[in-house]
């Protein structure tokens, strides 16, 4: 079977080894770190970080993420997802379940009380659907130029185990970015917009701030030996000042395996 398949069926495979800042108005106020597996028909990623000082006012404590699934023509088809949070005042795990962007199942640990303001996540708003992490992942279909302005011109919807949001992009800028270890080069910087769809209360400020915002931005480098692009840095305005996420190590590399038969 292999003899059949064209040659560049195996190249879409790389790895990335990321670390992360984040900071509040210029004041270090947690770390990160990322890493991406994707090999010919499946792809992982986990990350794990811890925000103190300032930033623990609205975001807080320390958490780890994780997604896996297949890689189907070059797209990254995420099977599942968890995710768990610790601050000071309690801990909570989601999971969750999905089939071609179908969540199938989802849950929280310990489960939230019902709040009567919120609004519901129907069955129809689970389909068509990505993780956060997966979500955060651009593709760029085609075999062309990976930073260009299309690479922006796109959108995720979103469904975290809580909430269905719509995240959209747009093209600002190119800029050249340079981590401290690992990546030089040209990333595609695009304009975040965020828009809530269900499973929120639509009176809590967080929600009205950020559907609110228009300066937010995503900057993508592209992960070596595939077609994704990978956020290298996120900026988002706040009362208090700019946070921002910001990779100190980006290191991307294209792990392909030639076949033999």
């Amino acid at each position: 079977m292999m003899l059949l398949l064209p040659p560049h069926s195996a190249s879409a495979q790389g790895r990335l080894d990321a670390r992360y800042e984040a900071t509040l108005a210029g004041i270090p106020v947690g770390k990160g770190a990322w890493t991406i597996e994707i090999t010919d028909d499946q792809f992982t990623a986990s990350a794990t970080g811890g925000t103190a000082g300032l930033l623990k006012a609205f975001a807080g404590g320390s958490g780890t993420s994780a997604s896996q699934g297949r890689v189907v023509n070059g797209a990254l088809i995420a099977t599942g997802y968890t995710a768990s949070t610790t601050t000071s005042k309690k801990s909570e795990a989601i999971r969750m379940a999905l089939v071609n962007g179908y969540v199938k199942e989802f849950a929280i640990e310990p489960e939230p009380p019902v709040d009567p303001d919120r609004i519901p996540v129907t069955d129809a708003q689970r389909h068509g659907v990505y993780d956060p992490m997966t979500g955060a992942m651009l593709r760029v279909p085609g075999s062309g130029e990976l930073l260009t302005p299309d690479a922006c011109r796109t959108g995720a919807p979103v469904f975290d185990g809580r909430m269905r949001y719509e995240l959209k992009l747009d093209f600002k800028r190119m800029e050249t970015v340079k981590a401290e270890k690992g990546y030089q080069g040209p990333v595609v910087v695009c304009a975040l917009y965020f828009a809530p769809v269900s499973g929120y209360i639509p009176d809590r400020p967080v929600i009205k701030y950020l559907s609110a915002q228009r300066n937010m931005e995503i900057a993508f480098a592209p992960l070596a030996g595939t077609r994704i692009l990978v956020p290298f840095r996120m900026t988002v305005p706040t009362p208090l000042g700019t946070a921002m996420l910001e990779a100190t190590q980006f290191i991307a590399t294209a792990t392909h395996v030639a076949k033999t038969n």
